[in-house]
């Protein structure tokens, strides 16, 4: 029924309006969104506690990176399962599996007896966040209003750098009660240990608000159950909706479909479909762009150009604000001038930036016996890497999420943003675990690599990335 004072509704039901629940739809946006905080949260935490590792279980750069990069692994599998998990047992039940793996992990990992160990609960850990990574975005596009969803979708990388930001500050108060000792006791434990147990508070969180929040209606409809997929609807899309043309809709799009299989998603010239290639594309850009070496080894960085390490962790936390005021624009633009455009212009940014970084650490100077930049280029390698930060985050950051969430044909959808933040999480693992390497070898070369592969997502963008700026769910295809 249409209320006397609801504006008349665009074809199909949708309102070209904001809807009237708009606040109960950014909580449920916010709490699907927590998945992307632990996300955040897991990457940077172990920044706090890497030199405690190494001195407590003894072990080289080499090894430790491994441990370090181990989540990564675990993220990849859990990416690439979550699809077909959401698909059978719901997006919800998806999310509460993905809570316990944190929360285990977070325990496991702080009480760990070898370093097997604790690359062990790292892995597991990581499945809980590739889990998370497909299923936060999915089940956000799926209750969006589309006028809205750009924004409402931004939420989970919002997440993610208010996670890696909040993580630091843990870190801080934790060194500072351990005097500044990774390795401090603090009631019976070490510092590095409380630094990876406090996880376990957020990841509870995120269990206890998935029981607050509804079903995807989508899945819903999958499973019959119409009547909760209208009341779901008119939650977030508003009463004067038409929820029995909309449930016809996404019923008609579903029974156009058939149970999504892995052998869905190929058919294409190169193996894939073109649209999971452009997915995976997306995905691997994302990271060759070399955004995590600010987060995993931030700290180090500075360090390596002579920065001390008090200094250090203020220029890090730093980089956390750029990150947060770039996914704050991100959020603002993406559905006003749409991803495309915003991308492009965070692609030129991140070259210039990344380019200018390289310049710069080309002139890193260790003549004197310590690592040293001379002022001019130590000056120009800060404002470079918060300008990297901050291109990332208005583009990239946001924009790889929303497109991932909004891309693909619903008949496919699940199955190929697990296969896309799987291959994201690949992308992920050989920068995080080939930088030290790279860094030892040329720092500068580094970030020239890092600049080409910026430069390169420009036609990648402009020639095979969709639109998908105000389009429903069930137009792409």
């Amino acid at each position: 029924m249409t209320s006397s004072t609801a504006k008349t509704p665009a074809p199909g039901g949708r309102s070209p309006s904001h809807p009237e629940h708009l606040g109960h739809v950014i909580f449920i946006t916010a709490a699907a969104a927590m998945g992307g905080f632990l996300f955040g949260y897991d990457s940077s935490v172990i920044n706090g506690a890497v030199e405690a590792i190494r001195d407590r279980f003894d072990v080289g750069s080499a090894v430790l990176a491994q441990v370090i990069a181990a989540a990564l692994i675990g993220c990849a599998f859990g990416a690439a399962t979550a699809g077909r998990i959401a698909d059978r047992i719901g997006r919800i039940r998806c999310m509460q599996i993905a809570a316990v793996l944190f929360a285990a992990s977070a325990i496991g990992s702080a009480l760990p007896f070898a370093l097997w160990d604790l690359a062990m609960w790292r892995i597991i850990g990581g499945f809980g966040i590739g889990m998370a990574s497909v299923i936060g975005p999915a089940y956000i596009a799926e209750v969006s209003p589309p006028a809205y969803r750009g924004r409402l979708a931004s939420f989970q990388q919002a997440a993610i750098v208010i996670g890696i930001a909040v993580s630091q500050l843990v870190n801080w108060g934790i060194l500072n009660l351990a005097d500044g000792d990774q390795r401090g006791e603090i009631g019976g434990l070490e510092a590095w240990q409380w630094m990876l147990g406090v996880m376990v508070v957020p990841a509870v969180l995120y269990g206890l608000l998935s029981f607050a929040i509804p079903e995807s209606p989508r899945f819903l409809v999958s499973v019959g159950r119409m009547e909760k997929a209208k009341t779901v609807l008119r939650e977030v899309e508003g009463d004067h909706i038409d929820a029995d043309a909309r449930v016809r809709e996404i019923d008609s799009a579903i029974h156009s479909e058939h149970k999504p299989r892995f052998t869905d998603l190929l058919g294409g010239r190169f193996g894939f479909l073109p649209i999971v290639w452009v997915g995976i594309g997306l995905s691997v850009f994302q990271q060759l762009v070399g955004i995590n070496v600010i987060f995993y080894y931030s700290a180090s960085l500075w360090q390596s150009v002579g920065v001390d390490p008090s200094s250090s962790f203020l220029y890090s936390f730093e980089t956390s604000v750029v990150n947060i005021i770039g996914t704050v624009i991100a959020m603002l633009l993406v559905d006003r001038i749409g991803r495309k455009p915003l991308a492009l212009i965070g692609s030129a940014g991140m070259a210039i930036s990344l380019g200018c970084a390289a310049w710069a650490f080309s002139y890193k100077d260790t003549s004197g016996g310590e690592i040293a930049l001379p002022h001019t280029q130590g000056l120009v390698a800060l404002i470079a890497a918060n300008c990297f930060v901050l291109f990332f985050a208005l583009s990239w950051g946001v924009v790889v999420w929303v497109l991932l969430g909004e891309m693909f044909p619903g008949r496919i959808r699940a199955a190929a943003l697990g296969v896309a933040a799987a291959a994201q999480w690949v992308a992920n693992w050989v920068i995080t675990v080939s930088f030290p390497t790279l860094s030892d070898w040329n720092l500068s070369g580094a970030y020239l690599i890092y600049t080409f592969f910026a430069l390169l997502s420009i036609p990648f963008i402009l020639k095979w990335v969709p639109e998908t700026k105000g389009k429903a769910l069930e137009e792409m295809g």
